[in-house]
């Protein structure tokens, strides 16, 4: 359940690197660029992070439509631009880092205590991100988007596991944000306290490279 977390993924997580709200196509111009749209190309090697926007929390859910699972405020994700070609295209990035501060986690499933750690694995990932604003995160060729959740209970430490082939997601130039909702984890291993599905939401906002907001176009 904290497996919510992800978001990763992955996060992502995951995450997971751009935003574009609405983006343009800069003829001649970078996918990725800096300083509104049809700026500074963001360069090869660049690293991106962003913390969830404020005021919302990363969630993974029982249900897509319901409320009860795992909630936590603070969240990051980063990721390094390992292609940024002329728009309109594909920019890609490698995802090396997705964190969720257990401390900020707190969880309404009855039995659980609170979140000891949320830790996502297999990275990094790979993530594009489209002149349309389409983001897609993907695990190394073989694996899988994973999130180990180890969560107290009345009864000791619970470890869940979480898998998803891929995640999808929406960047948006408006706030330089990346946004999630409503992806779907499968329990790969875990005790009933653990859901058998979570539905992971998260909006991350804003991307930044060295401070300065990242567009897409």
């Amino acid at each position: 359940m904290r497996t919510r977390t992800l978001l990763a993924l992955a996060g992502a997580a995951t995450a997971l690197t751009v935003a574009a709200a609405v983006p343009s196509s800069a003829a001649g111009g970078a996918v990725l660029t800096t300083g509104g749209t049809g700026g500074t190309a963001a360069a090869v090697g660049d690293t991106l992070t962003a913390p969830l926007a404020a005021g919302t929390s990363a969630t993974l859910y029982s249900s897509a439509t319901g409320t009860s699972g795992v909630s936590c405020k603070t969240s990051q994700f980063t990721a390094k631009v390992t292609n940024n070609p002329a728009a309109p295209g594909t920019a890609t990035e490698s995802v090396t880092g997705h964190t969720f501060d257990p401390s900020s986690c707190t969880s309404n499933v009855a039995g659980v205590l609170g979140v000891s750690s949320i830790v996502i694995d297999n990275l990094p990932y790979t993530a594009t991100v489209t002149s349309a604003g389409v983001l897609s995160v993907t695990p190394p060729s073989g694996s899988t988007i994973q999130t180990t959740v180890k969560l107290s209970t009345l009864l000791g430490t619970v470890t869940c596991v979480y898998r998803a082939p891929g995640l999808t997601g929406t960047a948006a130039n408006g706030d330089s944000s990346i946004s999630f909702t409503n992806q779907q984890f499968t329990k790969f291993s875990g005790s009933s306290l653990c859901f058998a599905n979570g539905y992971f939401t998260a909006k991350y906002a804003p991307v930044t490279d060295a401070g300065a907001r990242v567009y897409v176009n």
